[in-house]
C-alpha cells in the first residue's frame, strides 16, 4: 500500500486485484515451490515405478495397453481418425516451440522478462526432449503392431514424445497464464490442459502408441517441467524473473 496526500492509503501496483507481479509472487512463494517440488517428486517416483513394469516385461504391453488398443480398433470412424491425425499434428514440429515462445510473451512484464521467458522455456523444452529420447534409447519399448497404425510413427515406442511434447508445452502456457492472471485464465487453462492431455490420447487412439506409453510422457512432463520451474524460482535473477517488477520500478513484488 502507497501513502496518499491525505494521510490514508491507496492500492499500488503489486496490492492485488488482477494487477501482473501479484500473481508472480505468489508463484514463486514458499507454498507454492513446496508444492511444485512435491508433486515434481511424486511424478519422478510414479514415472520411475512404470519405466521399471515396462524393462521388467522387457516391453511387453500391460493389460490396459491391449484393452485401450483393441477399443479404439474397434471405434475409428473416417472423420474421427482425421480429427484424431489433426490433433496429433499440433503435438510436434513447429507448434509446440511457438506456444511455448507466446508463454512467455504472456509471462513476462517487460521486454527484458518475456525473453528471458521465452528462453527458459524452449531450454525447458529443448532438454526435456533430448533427455526423453535417451531414455527411449535406454528402454528400447517396441511400438505396437504396425498393421494397426492409422498415423505415421518412427522410433521407439516408450515414453510418448507427442505426450511428453504436448504436456511440456501446455504446463509451460499454463503457468504464463497463472503467473500474470488474466481475467478468463480459468477456462483458457481448461482449454490448453484439454489440449495436452488430447494429443496424448491421439497416440493411443492411432494405434501408435500403447496407452503406458502416454503415461510414462505424462509423468516425465510433469517431472521435468516442476524440475525446471523450481530452477528457474531459485536462480533466475529477479529482475529477469516473469512478472517480477523491474528493480528500481518502486514496485514491491
Amino acid at each position: 500500500m502507497r501513502a496518499g496526500a491525505s494521510g490514508g492509503t491507496r492500492a499500488g501496483p503489486s496490492d492485488g486485484g488482477g494487477v501482473p507481479g501479484v500473481a508472480a509472487a505468489r508463484v514463486v512463494s514458499p507454498r507454492r515451490t513446496t508444492f511444485v517440488v512435491g508433486l515434481g517428486v511424486c511424478a519422478w517416483a510414479a514415472f520411475a515405478a512404470l519405466t521399471l513394469i515396462v524393462v521388467s516385461r522387457h516391453g511387453a504391453p500391460l493389460p490396459p495397453d491391449r484393452a485401450l488398443l483393441a477399443r479404439s480398433l474397434g471405434h475409428r470412424p473416417p472423420m474421427a481418425v482425421a480429427a484424431a491425425r489433426a490433433l496429433t499434428d499440433t503435438g510436434t514440429g513447429a507448434v509446440p516451440y511457438a506456444l511455448v515462445i507466446a508463454a512467455g510473451l504472456i509471462a513476462g512484464r517487460t521486454a527484458r522478462q518475456r525473453c528471458a521467458a521465452a528462453l527458459t522455456g524452449l531450454l525447458c523444452l529443448g532438454l526435456g526432449q533430448a533427455v526423453r529420447y535417451g531414455v527411449m534409447d535406454l528402454v528400447g519399448r517396441v511400438r505396437p503392431p504396425y498393421a494397426d497404425w492409422e498415423a505415421l510413427a518412427s522410433g521407439w515406442s516408450y515414453p510418448s514424445g507427442h505426450t511428453t511434447t504436448s504436456a511440456l508445452t501446455a504446463g509451460l502456457l499454463i503457468t504464463a497464464l497463472w503467473l500474470r492472471a488474466p481475467h478468463g485464465r480459468g477456462p483458457l487453462t481448461l482449454l490448453v490442459a484439454c489440449w495436452g492431455a488430447g494429443v496424448g490420447l491421439t497416440r493411443i487412439f492411432l494405434g501408435v502408441h500403447w496407452f503406458t506409453d502416454v503415461l510414462g510422457g505424462w509423468l516425465f512432463a510433469a517431472g521435468w517441467l516442476a524440475l525446471f520451474l523450481t530452477a528457474a524460482a531459485r536462480w533466475l535473477p529477479a529482475g529477469v524473473r516473469p512478472g517480477a517488477p523491474e528493480p528500481g520500478s518502486g514496485e514491491v513484488p
